[in-house]
This record gives C-alpha cells, structure tokens and sequence, in this order.
C-alpha cells in the first residue's frame, strides 16, 4: 500500500510540474485582450524576448510637458506579458512634468535617480500626498489614484517607475477633457471653467468642439 501511495503522489507531481507554464511571452502579431496578449509558441522564444535595452537612454524631453516617458510594458517588452509588472523611464527638462494621470491597472513605485523630482498623489478622500524626492528616494501611488511628477532641478531630473501590472494603463486628465470633441459647454459645466479657458486649452492640446 506504502508503494501505491509513493507512486501515485510522485505521478501527481510530475504531471503538476508539467502542467506550470513558466511565462507567456507575448505574441505582438496577435491581438491584445483586457487579460494581455496571447502566448507566442515555446518553440519560437529566445533570451531576446526576456531584455529589454530601451529604458537605458534619454527620451526627448522637447514637446508642451518638457518630459518624456520610455515605456517598458509588454508590447515593448513581450517576456513581462502575464507577469503582472512592467516599467518605464521618465525624463524631466527643469520644468518638466508629467500632469495628472491615472493608472486604471496598476500601482507604480517611483525611483529617482538624477536630479530632483516633486511627486503626489490624491487619494479618494482628496487627501493629498506630497514630498520633494531626491536620488534614491523612492515613492508609491496606489493603483487607480490621480498622480503627477515634477522636476524642481536647474537639469534634467530622471526616474524610473515600476508597475504591478504588464499593461498598467493610462489616462491623463489634461487630454482627457482638452484633447478631444467633449463639447466646450459641457467641459464648462462639469469643471466650472470658463468657456474661454477651456477653448484656449483644446487649442493648446488639440481638442475641438
């Protein structure tokens, strides 16, 4: 009887160990669902699809926000696909900010590791969260919460920030009411802004209506 169990349990566990998939890569050729991409056959994986070389230069940091983000999810990187994390490398000009955004998917960890970065976010209750950040320091924004970065250096300030997610998502508040047809009326009635405000920033961020 003593064999019978040593037998079956050691079936058990191969067939266990035989059933764990270590990764899904990700197959970019396929379409992306709400759960990630579809899994490129085992066969056609290489070391490749696990590095990732983009985050180690700077993004151009000339456009309206003075910062740049180099993304590292799965679409860049398709080892991270259904690993439940991802990265990106942010860039700030003195001046520099990443406006109010939200990640629907996933919580960030900010690192900093040049210069000086002004960082915060709003929690449900409207209690704000705000520090200074210098090199080394790291910070957190919880999963769904509107948060921004700032550079405060006389140089470039760069960071780079970690999700729990391989697709965190985002949504950046400025371009979601300015950058697009929401009527100006309705902006106005939902932001109390006036008419003139609104219209000069959908100029700005290339919203109509």
């Amino acid at each position: 009887m003593s064999k019978l169990i040593i037998f079956l349990l050691a079936t058990l566990i191969l067939s266990s160990n035989a059933a764990v998939q270590d990764f899904c890569v990700a197959d970019l050729k396929a379409p992306e669902s709400p759960s990630g991409y579809s899994c490129k056959s085992v066969t056609n994986v290489t070391v490749d699809d696990f590095v990732f070389s983009g985050l180690s230069a700077a993004g151009n940091t000339a456009s309206i926000i003075k910062a740049a983000v180099t993304p590292a999810f799965a679409a860049q990187f398709p080892g991270l696909n259904g690993l439940g994390l991802s990265a990106a490398r942010l860039d700030l000009a003195p001046g520099g900010v990443i406006p109010f955004h939200t990640h629907p998917g996933a919580s960030e960890v900010l690192l900093v590791t040049q210069g000086s970065i002004t960082a915060g976010f709003v929690s449900s209750a409207n209690s704000v969260y705000l520090k200074t950040l210098k090199k080394g320091d790291i910070m957190i924004f919880p999963q769904g919460l509107l948060h921004f970065q700032m550079s405060h250096a006389g140089y470039t300030s760069v960071g780079f920030v970690f999700f729990s997610s391989s697709n965190p998502g985002l949504q950046i508040t400025d371009f979601a009411l300015f950058a697009n047809d929401l009527p100006t009326k309705l902006v106005g009635a939902t932001t109390f802004l006036d008419e003139a405000t609104i219209k000069k920033l959908k100029g700005v961020l290339g919203g109509t209506n």
